[in-house]
């Protein structure tokens, strides 16, 4: 096994985080006084670096046939599988809407109705305190979420690859000069096709690298950074473990146990970058799925109907976070560098 081939911005990070007491003093000033560091040069270019990424997300998507609708903000239910986080809530008129964590069901009966379709859309979810010690995880971000109308998982994950690709390459070609001028960023020629691991072999890579995962967890963090690592382009990681997903991931119903979904992961140690999955649309798996995860399905009223009504709805998507992407392409050390006026876990204060 080859050693792994850590962006030096990833290793720049976990230097800061060991003394953590330091660290979050610091990260605690940085977020207070955004309007400080946000008028440098290098931060400048980050921020026009992700116009133009969220430009060419668009302009690739247009170019394929999707439509952009508009997303929610607000709604009865969001998004459950948050991985740790708390979800936010409002009065809503005496009764009680949660902020979006993301707007994953409400794009599915959307894909059925336009075909393609993707939102641009802002996300709430309250991470746990330590959340600030990964680099990768901000209370308030943006997502690009699409979905597909008859579509597979295999569909979502080569559209991501494409997707992906187009985007590095756009930014390459506009801001490459740039970004090794001043921020010593060379964005690579991927290798195509992406090599995609089941979730049972990404497990079994990480444990032989002296990473141990429980076999039917995601990847954690530490690992899942060793595991980008090892890889020159985005790999792949699918067919996670039922249970470890939302309820929404389908499972395969000839594979018991085994869900119809995946994750993309960045090189260089920069980790996730994509979730994805078919969706789970017989009515009765949902119910089910729903009380699996310690839910009550009447909290779903309208998502339940809504899968009635337009059965089989058949879906496959994924979403890709833009603070994350504009970190990979700009190089930088955590996510709270690729946002103006960042918010992160148990920091009040500032804009």
């Amino acid at each position: 096994m080859d050693s792994p081939r850590f962006h030096p911005s990833v290793l720049e990070f976990e230097k800061m985080v060991v003394d953590k007491e330091k660290y979050k003093q610091e990260l605690e000033e940085w977020v207070k006084r955004s309007w400080r560091w946000a008028q440098q040069d290098k931060y400048k270019l980050v921020f026009r670096v992700q116009a133009s990424a969220l430009r060419a997300l668009r302009e690739y998507l247009d170019s394929k046939g999707f439509v952009e609708v508009l997303s929610p903000i607000i709604g009865p239910v969001t998004d459950p599988g948050i991985r740790g986080a708390k979800q936010a809530t409002i009065d809503f008129y005496g009764a009680e809407y949660k902020v979006m964590s993301s707007a994953i069901l409400y794009k599915q009966y959307m894909a059925a109705v336009l075909g393609k379709i993707y939102f641009v859309s802002p996300n709430i979810r309250l991470e746990p305190n330590d959340s600030i010690y990964t680099g990768r995880h901000l209370v308030e971000f943006y997502q690009l979420d699409l979905e597909m109308y008859k579509a597979t998982y295999h569909d979502a994950m080569d559209l991501a690859e494409d997707l992906v690709s187009y985007v590095v390459k756009y930014i390459r070609d506009v801001h490459g000069k740039e970004l090794e001028e001043k921020l010593g960023r060379q964005l690579p020629e991927f290798k195509r096709p992406f090599k995609r691991y089941t979730h049972k072999e990404a497990v079994e890579f990480v444990n032989k690298a002296g990473c141990k995962n429980p076999p039917k967890e995601e990847l954690m963090w530490p690992c899942e950074r060793l595991f980008s690592a090892y890889h020159d382009s985005p790999v792949f990681v699918y067919d996670y473990p039922r249970g470890s997903r939302g309820f929404y991931d389908r499972e395969d119903p000839e594979r018991p146990g085994v869900l119809r979904d995946f994750d993309m992961l960045y090189p260089e140690g920069f980790g996730e970058a994509i979730s994805g999955a078919e969706r789970e649309f017989e009515p009765e798996r949902l119910v089910a799925r729903i009380r699996e995860g310690g839910e009550d399905p009447a909290k779903y009223s309208w998502f339940l109907q809504m899968a009635k009504e337009f059965y089989p709805l058949q879906t496959a998507g994924f979403g890709i976070g833009v603070e994350r992407l504009t970190r990979y392409l700009c190089g930088l050390r955590a996510v709270w560098e690729a946002r103006p006026y960042p918010k992160v876990a148990g920091i009040i204060g500032g804009p």
